[in-house]
């Protein structure tokens, strides 16, 4: 066990320095531009879009919770991590296929995989949750579950600001809203849409698709499990 924890404090180490890097070149020119296209959305588009985003997620929140797995009490980290690295694979492959057939589609299915690929995403942070013994019916643990996601897809600058959050969750939850809707949603999406748009784009286009589809999902599920599993490490051992 002794070894085992010195492996996960080393990983995690290695995971803080990546989250607190600073910002290079490319990706402060990437968000400039971002930002500069989102300032010429009218904000009653970026209000409807926030709504749509916020109520999507909300009520796959919601049903996660009808069928979340009960907190694990009793296994040891390394039995934990062997059984959630599981399921981040379970996850990972399920998300991939269902890319790879909404971007054979094209356009028309590749809408689909917008709520499809986030149920998927949000389940996987649940089960995650739960085998690091975390209960998901308390809200303020689904609230911890949207920082993660959000820390998960967004900026490098975005990341700076999450990761301190995160690091200091005990501290951080008494400032809390106490309802999903003051929750800053349309940063939320911004953040979301802004980095997955790139990786996506191309899963648009008929039969192409289906490879971007599965490419993008399988990393992207990937890159979401890595974070969780570190997120839920720090308050673990601490």
């Amino acid at each position: 066990m002794d070894n085992y924890l010195n492996y996960v404090h080393a990983e995690l180490g290695t995971w803080l320095i990546q989250m607190k890097k600073k910002s290079g070149f490319f990706g402060k020119v990437t968000h400039g531009i971002q930002g500069k296209i989102n300032s010429w959305i009218p904000e009653k588009i970026h209000r409807a879009i926030t709504l749509a985003v916020e109520n999507m997620v909300k009520m796959v929140i919601t049903g996660s919770t009808l069928i979340r797995p009960k907190p694990k009490r009793e296994l040891s980290l390394k039995e934990r991590e062997a059984k959630i690295r599981s399921r981040i694979k379970w996850y990972r492959n399920t998300a991939s296929v269902e890319g790879a057939i909404t971007g054979a589609g094209g356009i028309l299915l590749g809408f689909a995989d917008f709520p499809a690929f986030l149920t998927i995403k949000m389940k996987m942070l649940f089960d995650i949750a739960s085998l690091y013994g975390f209960d998901t019916k308390n809200f303020q643990e689904r609230l911890f579950l949207l920082y993660v996601f959000q820390l998960s897809f967004s900026s490098q600058q975005r990341k700076n600001d999450l990761i301190g959050l995160i690091e200091d969750w005990e501290n951080f939850r008494a400032t809390l809203p106490n309802d999903l809707s003051e929750f800053d949603w349309k940063t939320f999406q911004l953040d979301y849409r802004d980095y997955i748009d790139l990786a996506k784009l191309a899963q648009l286009i008929p039969i192409v698709g289906a490879g971007v589809g599965a490419i993008a999902n399988y990393q992207l599920t990937e890159l979401l499990g890595k974070n969780a599993m570190n997120a839920y490490r720090l308050r673990f051992i601490k």
